[in-house]
């Protein structure tokens, strides 16, 4: 497995003359937090095993923990989870207890419909995930919709917001995504803003943007109108 440091930028990634010159049309995903309950997963792993009362200052925790220990790309993401619970408590024997249940973590519901009608309307689908090929098949399977390419972390040796998603994905097709859809700022809108790719933010909690998304959406029911509107064919 490839665990090279971030790729390096290019001054200029994504020439405006070369990403919309095709007629077929990509949308790129972030999976975990847009299409699967990410933040439904690892809580309901954290107070199995530190309890209800617990859980919710743990996930907090979590997510400051997360970007340091991938700030290298050099971990997996099974040791990111895996080191991440090692850090806040985990007892004996549950230091792999996210790395154990990803795979069972499920879509929104939403999401399967709206990304079969996008493919319906031409779109070709991809994740940019930051995680590993293992987890990221699990959970297109949970979705159980194709999508034409996933670009898992641990394979480019790069975790979002650093850009190497991006540039894997225009390495493979020749081109930049027409919109990547994402529910995080930090990891996704501001790099997509910082190459120029269109964007549709998810924000399911209800958060005050930081970078500015070309279209904001709630959840995903109404994704398909909306990338024929941020990107008519």
């Amino acid at each position: 497995m490839s665990r090279r440091g971030s790729l390096p930028v290019s001054p200029d990634p994504f020439p405006v003359s070369a990403s919309r010159t095709s007629a077929t049309r990509w949308a790129t995903f972030d999976c975990y937090g847009t299409l699967i309950d990410w933040n439904g997963g690892i809580r309901a792993e954290l107070a199995r095993v530190f309890g209800e009362e617990e859980a919710d200052g743990l996930l907090a925790c979590y997510h400051q923990l997360e970007p340091e220990l991938e700030a290298d790309g050099v971990r997996s993401y099974r040791e990111v989870l895996t080191e991440a619970m090692r850090r806040i408590g985990a007892p004996p024997g549950e230091e792999d207890a996210l790395a154990r249940s990803l795979p069972e973590w499920r879509p929104f519901p939403e999401v399967p419909d709206a990304l079969r009608e996008a493919r319906e309307r031409g779109w070709k689908l991809a994740i940019l995930s930051n995680t590993d090929r293992d987890y990221i098949d699990a959970s297109m399977s949970r979705i159980g919709v194709p999508f034409e390419l996933a670009i898992a972390a641990s394979e480019i040796g790069s975790y979002k917001p650093a850009l190497g998603h991006w540039q894997a994905f225009e390495r493979e097709l020749g081109r930049p995504p027409d919109v990547h859809v994402a529910a995080s700022l930090f990891h996704d809108i501001g790099p997509a803003n910082e190459l120029g790719v269109r964007s549709i933010w998810i924000n399911r909690l209800g958060e005050a943007p930081g970078p500015k998304p070309t279209e904001e959406l709630p959840d995903l029911a109404r994704l398909p109108e909306t990338l024929d509107e941020v990107a008519p064919s």
